[in-house]
Parts: structure tokens; C-alpha cells; sequence
């Protein structure tokens, strides 16, 4: 996997993935990855999901990741120390406060909430999705808010562009439209994105985002990060092999690296 990095990985203090930040090395090494980063969805000031990360959490938080990057040494890993950021607007005020909260490498900004109480991607959600939106609705609010997100410059990359499609709903006809203000907004900010292997694991079973929205993002210039989104050891570096190859069926020949918020791109 020579080139590639794996950011986006979580640990059991979201309350939704399992094993310790070690075990994720050790998977990475396995796999031939030599640089990883956790980032575990964000802590809110107040409490109104289960699954993230606790404030009060945040200190340990940065002990385990401390003691995989120790771990890390020893196997020719590097580990680097990220959060996923939930983009709520009205909430930029705490987003900007938790980048003081420690030495990140960087901040993954991500949309899961259509409203404060409705989250696009959640199973328990779903029959309540369909119920308030049509695919397009939904389509049309998500990247709204998404596009919201990457204007804020809070962000180093976007996490799992296409979100909404997890179940299946997926408009109908040209997507473009939908894609175009993201990438504008990308673009103007430069800022990157991922590609997600989770949704692959997903009903959709394929990778966030489609081809032509890789495709567009490459024709304008906008850097990209491969990741697997894992919440188990066994999930680093999931599909690496797909993704990579949409990437460089989309024209990309480098991806992006990050380190104390400072980017560099490495081929691949």
C-alpha cells in the first residue's frame, strides 16, 4: 500500500467501533500501511446522541492515541491524531473551540444530521428520513448543509461526500447538480475529501463518493484522502485496492498527507 495512509478510524469511546488504537496499528502494519490516524466523532457541548465521543473523554482519548503512535514506532507505523467533526450550523462557535483542544494533525468535517434530532445515515432514522423527505429533498438539504460545512475552512478534508445513498436512496437522473456547489466550495477553500470505503460494508455496497463526483473533484484540482471509516482492527485499510483504483480511474496520481494541520501530497 505504498502511498497510502488511513485517517478516518474510530475507537470504542464513540461507543459504536471496537478494539484499542494498538490493535488498529497492528492491522495497519499487517496490511503494508505505514502512516494511520484515529478520529473519533467529536464531543458536543451538550449530550444528545450516543454515539460520540464525551467531553470528559477527550483526555483519554489522547492517552490511547499517545500510546498507538508509541506502538506505532516500534512497527514502522507513524499515527497521527484526528477528530470527526459534525457540522451542525449554530454550532461554529464549538467547532473553533475544540481546535485548541489539543495538537491535531487534523479535522475531519462530516454531515449526519439532516436536522438537530434526524440523522441521514442512521438506521433507526431511516423510516423517519423517508417519511419527512423525498430522495431528492433529502439529496437537495444534505449537501446544502454539506456545502455549509466546507465554507466554514474548519475542516482539513470532507468525509464520505455521498452520504445519503447508505439505504439506496439515490434520486434519479443527472447528480451533477447536486455535486457542483461541494466542489466549488472545495475548491475555493482547498479543502480535501475522502474516498470512504465504509459503503462498500453498506446496503449501497459502493464506495462514498460516485465516479463522477471524483471525476469532477479531479478535474478541479481538489486533493483527496482514501480511508476505510473503521470501527474494528480488521476493517483497516478495508478495500484500499477499489478505492485506489477509482481514484486513478478519476485521474488522481497523488493523495494528500497530513501532519500538525499541514498538508503534502505523496504518490501513490
Amino acid at each position: 500500500m505504498v502511498g497510502l495512509a488511513d485517517y478516518h478510524m474510530h475507537t470504542p469511546l464513540c461507543h459504536h467501533a471496537e478494539g484499542h488504537p494498538r490493535e488498529y496499528v497492528e492491522s495497519a502494519a499487517r496490511r503494508g500501511l505505514h502512516e494511520i490516524g484515529f478520529a473519533c466523532h467529536s464531543p458536543m457541548r451538550t449530550s444528545f446522541d450516543d454515539w460520540r465521543m464525551a467531553i470528559e473523554d477527550l483526555p483519554n482519548y489522547l492517552a490511547m492515541v499517545d500510546q498507538a503512535r508509541d506502538h506505532g514506532r516500534q512497527l514502522g507505523v507513524a499515527v497521527r491524531l484526528g477528530l470527526e467533526i459534525d457540522y451542525l450550523p449554530g454550532h461554529e462557535p464549538w467547532i473553533e473551540e475544540l481546535t485548541s483542544m489539543a495538537p491535531w494533525d487534523y479535522l475531519i468535517g462530516s454531515v449526519h444530521y439532516l436536522t438537530t434530532s434526524l440523522v441521514v445515515d442512521h438506521p433507526d432514522h431511516l423510516s423517519q428520513v423517508q417519511e419527512t423527505y423525498n430522495p431528492e429533498e433529502m439529496w437537495e438539504l444534505y449537501w446544502q448543509l454539506y456545502t455549509q460545512a466546507i465554507r466554514t475552512r474548519a475542516f482539513d478534508f470532507m468525509a464520505h461526500p455521498d452520504l445519503p445513498k447508505k439505504f439506496g436512496r439515490v434520486p434519479q437522473g443527472d447528480l451533477t447538480p447536486y455535486y457542483q456547489p461541494s466542489i466549488a466550495a472545495l475548491q475555493e477553500t482547498n479543502t480535501a475529501f475522502e474516498i470512504n470505503t465504509a459503503g462498500l460494508r453498506k446496503p449501497i455496497g459502493a464506495l462514498y463518493p460516485s465516479g463522477e463526483f471524483l471525476r469532477l473533484a479531479h478535474e478541479a484540482g481538489i486533493s483527496l484522502v482514501i480511508s476505510s471509516d473503521a470501527h474494528a482492527p480488521a476493517e483497516v485499510g478495508a478495500d484500499f485496492d477499489e478505492a485506489s483504483a477509482a481514484a486513478r480511474e478519476a485521474g488522481y496520481g497523488q493523495l494528500a498527507r497530513f501532519e500538525a494541520r499541514n498538508r503534502t501530497l505523496l504518490d501513490f
